[in-house]
């Protein structure tokens, strides 16, 4: 969609006197491109210097304190193939990066997963838990916890069952809400809140029959945790947010016109139905993806998006880049201040999301009423 085709003055100002015409599209004007005035370029070099930032400080603040030079000493190091072996040394390369690394990964795919879906199923309050992939995992995550389902493969049996459970959950949600070739909105909405319900009773009962002793761990898991984050389980998520990103991007003016609605993008040629069902697919498995290395970790699919349309505007060729650097941000502090706000403890990322999240939402629906179905 062209800028020029969203300015007051072009199809809905005609038959208007030229001078009132032109006086309000140089008021209008400013407000409606004032965010792509910054060159996206620059939006980007400065959402990768708090990225940088974040990180830093995620490595060096713990209950060992280290300073900024110490960690990128270490980091320098480490990528050469020379990790020191000093206490600063393991502490940064083998405890603290991977976490870091890998909550700024997971923070990526959610804010990415999270931006498709509300283009998808055209509503700004989904996430991507909304398709009840969350909910699948769950279920896969808590029978190796409490059943101890794929013992035999150690430290990855987590992971694997709570993919196996999200694509399960994937495959139920497209196929009861398809209708014929189509992929409906509104039916794929009904249908994920419906099978996140049954999953989720699924879960219930699987607690409430295994092992008292691992319950712990299971409600741990559900509130989300990088407690158990290492190198081994980066490769997989960081893989995925990297090839679903390269076809996202490639689809950038097809999401913008979905985003106007699907009669609207298919006069303007995109197949909707095959870029809905695609779209689906991809955002899915990034989303069960990042549940199986970190758990359920809510609201950051839902308001981090928004944040971002806030700061480069609506054109998701500038939400979908700058989304992957401020999410990974967003979550970076989050588990920064899930393992520092009552430590020795450890507090489950998923409270803290939803302390920062909720609030943020709360003040978006108060100041822009009419993006969440305010009709005055």
């Amino acid at each position: 969609m062209r800028e020029d085709d969203t300015r007051p003055g072009s199809a809905e100002t005609v038959g208007q006197p030229e001078a009132e015409s032109t006086q309000q599209t140089r008021r209008a004007r400013p407000r409606l491109r004032r965010r792509d005035r910054v060159p996206l370029s620059v939006v980007l070099l400065a959402c990768l210097i708090f990225l940088l930032a974040t990180m830093t400080a995620g490595v060096a603040i713990g209950s060992v304190p280290l300073s900024p030079s110490q960690v990128w000493h270490v980091v320098v190091e480490g990528i050469a193939g020379h990790a020191p072996n000093t206490v600063a040394g393991i502490i940064v390369w083998q405890i603290r990066l991977p976490r870091v690394l890998l909550a700024a990964v997971v923070g990526a795919a959610l804010t990415t997963a999270g931006a498709v879906v509300q283009v998808l199923v055209r509503n700004a309050l989904a996430d991507p838990f909304l398709l009840g992939v969350s909910s699948g995992a769950s279920v896969g995550a808590t029978a190796v916890l409490l059943l101890g389902a794929f013992a035999s493969l150690g430290q990855w049996a987590i992971s694997v069952g709570s993919v196996l459970g999200a694509l399960a959950a994937m495959a139920a949600v497209f196929l009861v809400s398809r209708t014929g070739s189509s992929l409906s909105p509104t039916q794929l909405i009904l249908c994920g809140v419906v099978m996140s319900a049954l999953f989720e009773s699924i879960t219930s009962f699987l607690i409430f029959r295994g092992n008292p002793q691992a319950t712990q761990s299971v409600l741990f898991w559900l509130l989300g945790s990088f407690g158990l984050a290492s190198w081994s389980q980066l490769p997989i998520p960081a893989i995925a947010l990297a090839a679903a990103m390269i076809y996202l991007l490639a689809q950038g003016r097809a999401l913008n016109a979905l985003a106007m609605g699907s009669e609207p993008a298919a006069s303007l040629g995109v197949d909707v139905h095959a870029l809905r069902r695609n779209l689906f697919i991809v955002t899915s498995l990034m989303a069960g993806v990042a549940v199986a290395v970190s758990g359920i970790i809510g609201f950051v699919g839902l308001v981090v998006p928004h944040i971002v349309r806030l700061m480069v505007g609506s054109d998701h060729r500038r939400v979908l880049p700058t989304g992957v650097l401020f999410g990974a941000s967003f979550m970076v502090l989050g588990d920064l201040l899930a393992r520092t706000i009552v430590a020795p403890q450890e507090m489950p990322i998923g409270v803290i999301t939803a302390f920062i999240g909720a609030p943020t939402l709360i003040i978006l629906i108060r100041t822009r009423p009419y993006l969440y179905g305010a009709t005055q």
